[in-house]
C-alpha cells in the first residue's frame, strides 16, 4: 500500500482517508486529499493540493495536475471502449485546476494516439464521457451528460451544452459554443455558435468573444469572414479563395485554416 499521512500529519503531507485503497505505485503531491472508499491504481500521479472526493476510481496510468477537484463517483483512467484496444500501455492526462464532477468517465487512449488529454482550468460536469484519444484544450466547459466518441478534438475556451453527442474524430474550434441536446457529426469552426440535431451554425459566438476581451475590430473582421464563408453564394472553396486574396488578421487566419484542414467537413 502507498504511504499515507494522517489528519495529524504535517500540513503539506497528503491526507488519505483510512478506507481508501492505494496502489504502491501511486504518487501523491503535497496537500493532496483522498476521500473515503476511493481506489487509486498503479502509475497514477496526483498533483499538489488536488482533492479526490469519496468513491472515486482512478484505474491506472493517469496523471492529474495540481489544484484539481475529482468529485464523488468519477471514474478516470479506465481502458478505452474500443474493440481495437489490445492492452497496450496508454495514458490519461488531466491538467491543473480542472474540476471533474460526479460520475464523469474519462478513458485512457489507444495506440493510435497513446493518450487522452484534458487541459487546465476545465470543468467536466456530471455524467460526461471523455472517450479514448480525445484531446481537450484549456478553459473548456463540458456540460452534464455530454457523450463523445473517440479522437474528438476540442480547442481552448469551448463551451458545450448538456446532452450533446459528439461523433468520433469531430473537431470543435476555439471559442466556439455548442447548444445543448445537439448532435455534432461535422467540425464546428472556431468563434461560432452551433446547435441542433443535426447541428447547424447560428452566427458568431459574439457574447463569448466580447466577454473574453476580443476587440471590436477583431469581432468585426470575424463577422465579415463568417458571412463570406457561411452566408454568401460562394461554396466553401470559393469563399476560402476569396479570403486568401487578402492579408488576414490572426483570428481570421485561424478560422480559415481550421476550415481548410477539415477532413469531416464543417458544420454550416
Amino acid at each position: 500500500m502507498a504511504k499515507a499521512a494522517t489528519e495529524q500529519g504535517p500540513p503539506e503531507a497528503p491526507v488519505i482517508h483510512p478506507t481508501a485503497v492505494l496502489d504502491a505505485q501511486a504518487e501523491f503531491g503535497p496537500g493532496v486529499h483522498i476521500g473515503p472508499y476511493s481506489v487509486i491504481g498503479p502509475n497514477v500521479v496526483i498533483g499538489a493540493r488536488t482533492h479526490v472526493e469519496p468513491h472515486v476510481y482512478i484505474a491506472r496510468d493517469t496523471q492529474v495536475g495540481e489544484d484539481c477537484v475529482i468529485a464523488k463517483g468519477a471514474v478516470l483512467g479506465t481502458d478505452p471502449q474500443d474493440l481495437k484496444y489490445e492492452g497496450e500501455e496508454t495514458k490519461l492526462i488531466v491538467g491543473d485546476r480542472t474540476t471533474i464532477r460526479e460520475y464523469a468517465t474519462l478513458n485512457r487512449g489507444t495506440r493510435a494516439y497513446g493518450m487522452t488529454c484534458v487541459g487546465s482550468d476545465c470543468l467536466v460536469m456530471a455524467y460526461a464521457h471523455v472517450a479514448h484519444d480525445c484531446v481537450i484544450g484549456d478553459h473548456v466547459i463540458l456540460s452534464n451528460a455530454i457523450q463523445m466518441g473517440g479522437h474528438v478534438g476540442i480547442e481552448d475556451w469551448v463551451v458545450i451544452g448538456g446532452l450533446t453527442a459528439l461523433h468520433q474524430f469531430v473537431r470543435i474550434g476555439a471559442h466556439a459554443m455548442v447548444g445543448g441536446a445537439s448532435r455534432v457529426s461535422k467540425d464546428i469552426p472556431p468563434y461560432t455558435r452551433a446547435a441542433g440535431t443535426p447541428c447547424r451554425l447560428y452566427g458568431l459566438n459574439s457574447v463569448g468573444l466580447q466577454r473574453r476581451g476580443f476587440p471590436e475590430e477583431t469581432r468585426r473582421e470575424l463577422k465579415r469572414a463568417y458571412r463570406i464563408l457561411f452566408a454568401s453564394d460562394l461554396n466553401i472553396s470559393q469563399a476560402i479563395a476569396t479570403l486568401r486574396q487578402e492579408s488576414l488578421p490572426p483570428q481570421v487566419e485561424r478560422l480559415v485554416a481550421f476550415v481548410e484542414a477539415s477532413e469531416r467537413g464543417v458544420t454550416t
